[in-house]
This record gives C-alpha cells, structure tokens and sequence, in this order.
C-alpha cells in the first residue's frame, strides 16, 4: 500500500520516506554516472553497487522482502571483490576555493550549523516529524543558504557534489547501517542473554559499582566492533546493564545517558565507524587511513575514565 494514503502511517514517515526516495534517487544518479564514466576502472562493478543500493532506498518499501535481501547480496559482491571505485571527479580548483572562501567568509559554517540547528529544534519541538525530517529540512535550508552566498551554486552543483563524495566514501558509506540492523539482530537471537550468562559469572552478585565498570568497558568494546553506539546499546544493556546495575536500583536515566556515551568512546577508537572515522580521511586524503583514530585514542580512554567514574558517583 502507498505511503500517501495508508491511514497508519504519520505525516512524519510519509516525509522521511521522500527523503529515502531522494537519497535512492542520488544513489541510483551516482551508479549510472559510474557506468557511463570511462575513465572509471571498475565501472561496471561501481555501477552495480550504487544501482541496486538506490533501488533498495528509494522503492523497498514496495519490493518483496526476498526481492530486496537478494539485491543487498548482490550489492555486496563488487565491494567484496573490490570493484569499486572512483572515477573521474570534478573538483573545483583551489584558486576557485580560495576567492570563494575569501567573498563568504566564515559564514560558510552556516548551512551545516542550520542542518543541526533543525535537527535538535524538530527533535524537541516537533516530535511527530522527529530528527530525521528535521535534517532533511536543514539539508534544504542549508541548500537555499549556499546557493544565495554564491550564485555560481545551480542545482547540478549539489547533485555533481553529492556523487562524488558518494564515490570517494564507497561502500564504507554502508556500514553505519548495516551495524545498526546488525545490532537488532544480535538482540533479537538472545546475545544479549548470553552474555548476561558469561558476565554472571564474573560480576560479584549485587556489586553495582563492578557492573557500572564492567557495563561501560563492554560497550566501548562492543562499539568498537558494531561501530555504532545505537546498535551496541541494546545488546549490552540487555546482557549487562539491566541484570547487574539497572536491577539493584541505578538511576536508569543517568546510566541509560551515559553508557551511550561510554559507546561513543568506542567509536572514536574504530574504523567499522565509518561515517566518523574513515570518511574524513577520503575526503582530506590523509595518507595515514588510521590517522583520525590515533589521535582519538587518548581522548577517547580519558572519557571512558570520566564516565565510569560519573555513573558510580551519580547512581
């Protein structure tokens, strides 16, 4: 049934699914784009990768579940392989950069603030939109803002702009959800009871502060390995957190709160956190592809540090 005229669904997952049929939409631009590019040493692998991925975004809703696991594999094959890759870009010049930057000036931060800006405000005041829909709104704002602070912004810049970070990102770009769907998966077949079992047997029985420690080390490191703090989240609060703190009476809003963040130390520390982690070193080009996480880890550990020591104080 159609999104529009389904009386179950909400004006706000009416909206967020035009943003996945836009972002289908780009993805599928970014494949044919690919196919067609000469220059391109794996055209045809990029081009299957970026096709079946956009048809997935913008028209799963309406594609058999089978129809649609199928595609995944198949969109999985050319990054296994690695048959992905870049072909030709066209990226401004620095000169042009320059006296851009020179006519706008810091106000360049901008569209990016108002991305946020709209996020947290359609989060806290417009909650049956939420935050997803509150970026899609700023993403536009953002768009309108670029385009009054330089003319030379018409509508293909935006389109040609967001393929080639596309590209440069590959099938990295992935991962956050594909760890995020991992996660629920891993609650729903019991890992969570399993590891509740194994730390059991570890964990002095009523010993809160040995569990807050114990909870806030296990998601860090689950983290590190989901690289998403969402998707490690329900694992171990399910295997830990709950049994071994939230049961002998923890506040379980300060716990809840801050072992998300000890999670987030974790991702500071990962590559599987892509979006963090690796895309700013393909699009900076840094030649040490762990450079980021490196000088993330002492900050990430002194965190870790403060929180547990926050969570035992605070409970």
């Amino acid at each position: 049934m159609s999104f529009f005229t389904s009386a179950d669904v909400t004006t706000g997952q009416k909206l967020l699914e035009i943003i996945y049929i836009v972002i289908g939409l780009i993805t599928l631009y970014t494949g044919i784009k690919n196919a067609t590019d000469k220059e391109n040493p794996n055209r045809v692998g990029t081009a299957v990768f970026w096709c079946t991925l956009g048809v997935v975004l913008a028209f799963g809703r309406w594609i058999p579940p089978m129809v649609d696991g199928a595609l995944i594999i198949i969109m999985t094959i050319p990054a296994i392989l690695h048959k992905v890759s870049v072909g030709k870009t066209a990226n401004p010049t620095e000169e042009y950069s320059k006296s851009v930057f020179d006519k706008i000036g810091m106000k360049i931060f901008l569209p990016a603030l108002s991305i946020g800006i709209c996020a947290v405000g359609f989060a806290i005041f417009l909650p049956q939109l939420g935050a997803m829909v509150g970026i899609g709104a700023g993403i536009i704002i953002s768009i309108i803002l670029l385009i009054v602070f330089n003319p030379d912004n018409k509508p293909a810049v935006f389109l040609t702009d967001s393929e080639r970070l596309l590209s440069q990102v590959g099938p990295l770009s992935m991962l956050p959800m594909l760890l995020a769907s991992l996660g629920a998966i891993f609650t729903a077949a019991g890992v969570g009871d399993v590891i509740a079992g194994l730390v059991g047997k570890v964990i002095p029985q009523g010993n809160v502060n040995v569990g807050i420690i114990v909870f806030a080390i296990a998601m860090a490191l689950f983290t590190v390995i989901m690289g998403n703090g969402f998707a490690a989240i329900t694992v171990i609060t399910v295997g830990i957190g709950a049994p071994f703190v939230l049961a002998y009476g923890a506040d379980p809003v300060i716990i809840g709160m801050v072992a998300l963040t000890c999670g987030y130390c974790g991702t500071l520390s990962t590559p599987m956190a892509a979006n963090f982690n690796i895309v700013p070193v393909a699009m900076l080009e840094m030649k040490d592809k762990f450079g980021v996480i490196k000088n993330q880890l002492v900050p990430a550990a002194l965190l870790l540090a403060f929180q547990i020591a926050y969570m035992i104080i605070a409970k």
